[in-house]
């Protein structure tokens, strides 16, 4: 099921995930970062959560590639309504259907599986982010983490995935450099990106007859 925005479907993207819980610190570096990617023309992808999900939602939605949310169903309400107005809001659960807890895990394979990588900016050791991280290393995606204060509980579930492989990130331009995508003004980022989707898509579709 969606709402909004289907064509940023077809569109490269990158999800940013965290803790429901963030510091104001984790919001902001998640905001910035999802802003800073969109600009690049990078849709930004997440679970409409509280704290760190809605912030990247927030970012993404400043820049040309906006932003997509994966819904399970509980969502922040505001930010929905902005997302459907000028992103996507996307749930492969009926609308009604309540917020149960076995269905977050399932949302989370549509968030890795729809992004060419995963950045974990703050997650406990605990954290459903974790999961989020753990699917897109078996999808195949590139997995990154945000590293902070060894005396924060919100920094170690990030540290464990930096142990474990995932590449550190300081800046967005880390994350651009690593998956080689060139950073280019808004609205020729908005342009390449459509372009070369829809090229893409006519090329799947003439295979499949």
């Amino acid at each position: 099921y969606c709402m909004g925005r289907r064509e940023l479907l077809a569109r490269p993207a990158f999800a940013i995930v965290g803790s429901r819980n963030a510091t104001p610190q984790g919001c902001a570096d998640a905001e910035a970062f999802g802003a800073a990617l969109s600009a690049a023309g990078l849709t930004i992808v997440s679970g409409l959560a509280t704290g760190i999900d809605a912030a990247a939602h927030r970012g993404g939605l400043t820049g040309p590639g906006s932003s997509i949310a994966i819904i399970g169903t509980g969502h922040h309400r505001d930010l929905a309504h902005e997302l459907a107005a000028h992103g996507l809001v996307v749930s492969e659960f009926a609308v009604g259907t309540p917020p149960q807890k076995q269905n977050f895990p399932r949302r989370n394979r549509l968030v890795s599986g729809l992004s060419r990588g995963v950045l974990v900016v703050e997650a406990t050791l605990s954290s459903g982010s974790l999961i989020t991280a753990r699917l897109a290393g078996e999808q195949g995606r590139e997995v990154f983490a945000l590293p902070g204060s060894i005396h924060s509980p919100f920094s170690k579930g990030g540290h464990k995935l930096i142990r474990e492989g995932a590449k550190l990130v300081e800046t967005a331009q880390d994350i651009l450099d690593e998956l080689g995508v060139v950073g280019t003004a808004p609205t020729a980022a908005d342009s390449n990106a459509g372009t070369e989707s829809d090229a893409a898509m006519h090329a799947v579709l003439r295979a499949l007859g």
